[in-house]
């Protein structure tokens, strides 16, 4: 579970792009605020587009002025030189671990607290600004779980590349924090929800570009948002509602039906609790092997990876009988085992056997249904903590409610309940998205079809929506892209076993040449580094019959056959 959540933080890097274009700045609303703090100016240098050279006027950090964007108000601004050197993030729960980052430049540091009349809230803005080296850029940062924006580690990445950065803590909680959700009367927090899911971000994105204006001397020349996971959620929310924001978004493994699948990566524990079987870690890791080695092969090579999980039909009662290896000694599979895990790869369904959403992909571990031992040494579930939250919070308004209760018929209520109160505050799945396609903007997305925490068919259903919505494949693919990552876990995470990719937004929105391919490449257990092209949905990797099958050249773009 500590892996888990290690992979559900990881961050994505953006790469840099090289072509100078016309600026785009934010707009802003009145009543402006000055920084209350600061340090002695440094001269220094903004960048024409796509070179470091000189600003239009000095560098500063000790006067910034910030106009209050429409519908809030500016409590406060701040604005500290940050010398150059290595950076300490400190750890933010569940992270026990400090984070040192080397070699991060002289920077402005700006915190813009904003407040939404009325509704009491406090959302920082905080935006870093490189004393030399800016290339006219402006990258925002993400989230992930119940946090909304960076600590620090997106931050000090961007700025290293020649960016100005930022992001927002839309005034809620940090990674496993909604203490938030429900006010004094027990109810959701509406406007805090909608801060996190929505208004945030859009508030981030014309403060930070005023703020870099009001710094450099000049407006930005192109404008990114960076995320994965709830970033990538908020990416895509971007492009639906604030299609002018941003000229590219790197959305990766993106949390968009956030109503749906919350509650869905809960069906395994349902499953469990409604069978009374808890199958111990090296039984789910036997089905797992067994799957893998059946279908792998499948796209021409054994490599250890399934290349397209949807093809996979390993029946996993072919392992009744079997006797594995465990910490206790060697246990036997059962029939019941094997029923829970074809439940859970089948994914969650009404009583009545209607499909509600997918299961956790072949190929993908079973850290979802994770298990431990009880006081009475009883094994019993034990289930991640961001849709326990949502569920029990969010949906049963009782953080505290006993999850182990859901039976399969309240599970489905619950499904339907999320939908019903939660879609259109931060579902994330409106596939319109004619105003994005009209503002030049492009979307890239990656998913991992071994993220077991947001299943890839997810993504892909959406894809299918936009291309249905607005005129099919063709005319999507000349503003937004989606390549599926065969073996790679959420956020490319340390459990993944396929090349994650290398090489994100290209140059697609400063040279206009957009990605046919991705190129990806991990390192396998004995050191060698494995590559590969992921190929542009709905194209899938195929091995070619010859050649190294560790080398990208010996596989090609096919169709999917399904």
């Amino acid at each position: 579970m500590k892996r888990l959540l290690l992979i559900f933080a990881a961050g994505v890097p953006l790469a840099t792009a090289c072509l100078p274009a016309a600026a785009s700045a934010g707009t802003t609303g009145s009543a402006a605020v000055a920084a209350s703090a600061g340090t002695a100016d440094s001269a220094a240098a903004a960048a024409s587009a796509g070179t470091a050279s000189s600003a239009a006027g000095p560098f500063t950090c000790s006067s910034v002025s910030v106009n209050a964007p429409a519908g809030t108000a500016v409590e406060s601004v701040t604005a500290v030189r940050r010398e150059a050197g290595t950076l300490t993030v400190q750890p933010v729960p569940p992270f026990t671990e400090v984070v040192k980052i080397p070699d991060v430049p002289a920077y402005c540091d700006v915190t813009v607290t904003l407040t939404h009349p009325g509704v009491g809230d406090h959302a920082k803005v905080r935006i870093w600004l490189p004393a030399t080296g800016w290339t006219g850029r402006f990258q925002a940062v993400g989230g992930s779980a119940f946090a909304a924006g960076d600590y620090g580690a997106g931050l000090a990445g961007a700025i290293k590349s020649g960016y100005a950065a930022a992001t927002t803590d839309a005034g809620v909680g940090t990674y496993l924090d909604a203490g938030w959700a429900l006010n004094s009367a027990g109810e959701v927090d509406t406007a805090l929800l909608k801060n996190f899911a929505d208004r945030s971000q859009h508030e981030m994105a014309v403060v930070g570009k005023q703020v870099v204006r009001e710094v450099y001397g000049r407006p930005v020349s192109y404008s990114y948002w960076n995320g994965c996971s709830t970033g990538g959620r908020q990416g895509y929310m971007e492009a639906q509602r604030h299609p002018g924001d941003f000229d590219g978004i790197l959305a990766t493994a993106p949390a968009i039906n956030w109503d749906e699948f919350e509650v869905a990566t809960l069906w395994p524990q349902v499953v469990m609790n409604e069978e009374n079987t808890f199958p111990s870690p090296c039984k789910f890791n036997a089905f797992n092997e067994a799957a893998v080695k059946v279908c792998d092969p499948l796209d021409g090579a054994r490599d250890g990876v399934v290349g397209d999980p949807a093809t996979c039909a390993f029946d996993p009662r072919r392992l009744i009988g079997e006797s594995v290896e465990c910490d206790s000694g060697r246990e036997t599979i059962t029939a019941a085992d094997a029923a829970v895990v074809r439940k859970i790869w089948a994914g969650p369904r009404t009583p009545s056997g209607r499909k509600l959403w997918s299961g956790i992909p072949i190929g993908a571990g079973f850290d979802l249904a994770g298990t431990r031992i009880d006081a009475d040494g009883n094994r019993v579930g034990a289930p991640f903590p961001v849709p326990a939250i949502w569920v029990s919070t969010f949906l049963k308004r009782q953080p505290s409610y006993d999850l182990s209760t859901i039976t399969y018929a309240e599970f489905a209520k619950l499904f339907e309940q999320s939908q019903a109160e939660y879609d259109t505050i931060i579902g994330t799945d409106d596939p319109g998205l004619s105003a994005f396609r009209r503002s030049g903007g492009k979307l890239l997305t990656w998913h991992g079809l071994a993220d077991q925490l947001i299943p890839a068919e997810g993504t892909v259903d959406y894809r299918r929506r936009v291309e249905l919505a607005m005129g099919g494949a063709r005319q999507v693919d000349d503003f937004y892209r989606l390549f599926l990552a065969p073996g790679v876990a959420h956020c490319a995470g340390d459990t993944s076993t396929g090349p994650k990719p290398t090489d994100a937004l290209t140059a697609w929105v400063e040279q206009g040449k957009a990605p046919q391919t991705l190129s990806a490449a991990i390192t396998d257990s004995s050191g060698k580094t494995v590559t590969r092209e992921l190929c542009r949905y709905p194209s899938v990797s195929r091995y070619t019959g010859h050649g190294d099958p560790a080398d990208a050249g010996s596989y090609s773009c096919a169709s999917a056959q399904r």
